[in-house]
């Protein structure tokens, strides 16, 4: 009896240890996220004495070396939001209905070879996609589209949206493969087709991991800098059509800060801009995981 006492107080002990890793763990991403954000509005918020929240956000003109200087980041937030939603127009069904093909239709041998060129795709370097959409896109674009310049904001949203594809490829058919397979042999049993099956059983019980898919593939895409800074065109104007010039707002920043004198106006108005990039993305995901937690509790009481 005392050994075993030994031995379920040891495993307390270890159990409490592991506890207080995980919990130092956490608590230093914490701490570093809430450092970089004090950073971020320390270094921010000083441009707000020069010109008015108002003026910097609807502000349509972006000239901050000018004498005096503009800046209006009206056409830099327009241009992240046109360049993020015509991908997520692409990418989205494209992620989503390749990961029920593979999880519902394809063969296990069509699988096994298609899931590693998936996650590969995945890990490619920002860089080298930009300079696919340099060298190889923007000319078939200029060419085939009789446009001025193949950088622009429709080669911006192909580039990102085949960022994207990968990661939400995967991760839904990590979701769809999660639903229970009695769910699907009940439904069939009942008499429902295969594509009544996933229609109506397989999509609304995985609708929370797809929509988990959905907010990393749009996350990386609102926040990619190296794509956007190479192909999107680099022009601070509110896009007209899908193939004018554009500059985001990561793009501006990372163009921008290695030219601003430390501590000067331009300085404080590109961390603003982070600012904003910011309250972007954390609507966006706030956003997303209220339509996710939503979807999670009508496909349970639909189920």
């Amino acid at each position: 009896m005392k050994g075993i006492s030994y031995t379920a107080s040891g495993r307390q002990r270890k159990e409490r240890s592991i506890r207080l890793v995980f919990f130092a763990i956490a608590l230093a991403s914490i701490i570093t996220l809430g450092l970089i954000l004090l950073f971020l509005f320390m270094e921010g918020l000083p441009i707000f004495k020069k010109v008015s929240v108002q003026d910097f956000l609807l502000g349509k003109y972006w000239y901050p070396t000018d004498d005096p200087a503009d800046f209006g980041i009206f056409a830099l937030i327009m241009a992240s939001i046109a360049v993020t939603g015509v991908s997520a127009v692409i990418s989205i069904p494209l992620g989503v209905l390749t990961a029920l093909y593979l999880a519902e239709a394809a063969s296990a041998r069509l699988r096994q070879w298609v899931k590693p060129v998936v996650e590969l795709l995945a890990a490619l370097p920002s860089v080298v996609i930009g300079f696919f959409g340099m060298v190889i896109v923007a000319p078939f674009l200029q060419d085939v589209f009789n446009v001025a310049t193949g950088l622009n904001l429709f080669n911006a949203a192909l580039m990102l949206a085949f960022m994207s594809i990968p990661t939400i490829c995967s991760i839904s058919e990590d979701a769809i493969f999660g639903v229970p397979a009695e769910l699907k042999e009940a439904s069939l049993a009942l008499g429902a087709t295969h594509w009544e099956t996933i229609w109506r059983v397989i999509i609304p019980a995985s609708i929370s991991g797809i929509c988990t898919a959905v907010i990393l593939g749009m996350s990386r895409a609102i926040g990619e800098t190296m794509v956007v800074l190479m192909v999107a065109g680099g022009a601070a104007m509110v896009p007209g059509s899908l193939f004018d010039p554009v500059r985001p707002m990561p793009a501006s920043i990372a163009a921008e800060m290695a030219e601003a004198p430390f501590r000067g106006d331009h300085y404080y108005a590109l961390f603003a801009t982070g600012i904003v990039l910011f309250a972007f993305t954390l609507l966006f995901n706030v956003v997303a995981d209220y339509i996710s937690n939503r979807y999670r509790q009508v496909g349970a009481a639909t189920l």
